[in-house]
């Protein structure tokens, strides 16, 4: 039996069961979370050796798959599970959503990693699958959390497939959580099916300086996607509003509602006819995705969106765009 760590160190390590699996996550910034510590003595490492391994891959660890806990939120773990063992650690963990997990099983090698990733898999099946036979019984908000998760996990768990495709048992559990995704909520981002509402969200979540929307028929559901701008980011949204679909007194009712997220208009004079969106223009991080319909259908049809390699063409119309006449709401 080979239970090879690529060199790091290794820490005796009972096989995982359900139970203790269950007991070792928590509700941390409204997300389910297993704590990094802990998934190190579940896959048999020191700590330091195991964040090593994550460090090594961090381009697979986005934020909204891991991030490191404040003081203030581990002092009110400790405080609430009094659990003396965390006492002497001089370091903040991180924490690991779902997605975040499923990720760390493309990363940590070997056969004692095969076999605790199948007890981590098999622990968030059964958990659904008990939310989705006693609907009545749910009292613990925590599985409710864990079980609408499950539908936003499309891309880890297709990663992990390929990752993995000579373990055919584990593959199978994978495909089980592509369930509860119906056909007219999948929007198919760079080739990857989502919910349609999480690709636009995913999208925005990335601009770092500014996103702009280039789509001549706006809803009101196109700025509720916005929302998920990070903080300090530009807001643009080139269209004609044709069919006047978007009224001024939706926008004023979004920004009373979301003050920081005020949106510049502008004209874009029948230029284009596709839907476009620009991440971060004008930067060395500039993306510009093609949008198969409008944002303000997400969720209303099967679409595409993908990200186009060549934009070179694009610079100079976007430039154009942004000089027009600003669209003014009625």
């Amino acid at each position: 039996m080979n239970d090879n760590h690529n060199g790091a160190a290794i820490v005796p390590v009972a096989i995982a069961d359900e139970q203790s699996l269950r007991e070792k996550i928590y509700n941390i910034r409204g997300q389910q979370v297993m704590l990094s510590f802990d998934l190190a003595d579940i896959y048999g490492y020191e700590h330091k050796r195991f964040m090593e391994q994550v460090r090594n891959n961090k381009e697979k660890f986005d934020d909204d798959f891991m991030f490191q806990l404040s003081k203030e939120e581990y002092d009110n773990l400790k405080t609430i599970f009094s659990t003396s063992s965390w006492g002497g650690r001089r370091k903040l963990p991180y924490a690991f959503t779902e997605q975040g997990i499923y990720m760390l099983m493309t990363v940590l090698r070997g056969d004692l990693a095969v076999r605790q990733s199948k007890a981590l898999i098999r622990l968030f099946k059964h958990m659904k699958d008990y939310i989705n036979e006693n609907p009545a019984l749910i009292v613990n908000q925590q599985l409710l959390s864990i079980s609408a998760q499950t539908a936003e996990n499309t891309m880890a768990i297709r990663r992990i497939e390929e990752s993995m495709v000579s373990h055919n048992d584990l593959s199978d559990f994978m495909k089980l959580f592509d369930r509860g995704i119906k056909n007219e909520e999948i929007l198919i981002l760079n080739g990857e099916p989502f919910k349609a509402d999480i690709a636009y969200q995913k999208i925005y979540k990335s601009a770092k300086k500014s996103i702009i929307v280039i789509d001549d028929y706006i809803g009101v559901k196109t700025l509720h996607h916005l929302v998920h701008a990070k903080p300090g980011v530009k807001l643009t949204i080139i269209s004609d509003n044709k069919l006047r679909i978007l009224k001024l007194s939706e926008y004023k009712d979004f920004l009373t509602e979301y003050p920081s997220k005020a949106i510049d208009f502008i004209k874009s004079r029948d230029k284009a006819h596709d839907r476009y969106i620009v991440i971060d223009n004008d930067t060395t991080d500039m993306k510009v995705y093609h949008c198969g319909a409008s944002s303000k259908d997400a969720g209303k049809r099967i679409t595409t969106i993908t990200r186009l390699s060549d934009i070179d063409e694009y610079k100079k119309t976007i430039t154009t765009l942004l000089g027009n006449d600003k669209l003014v709401l009625r």
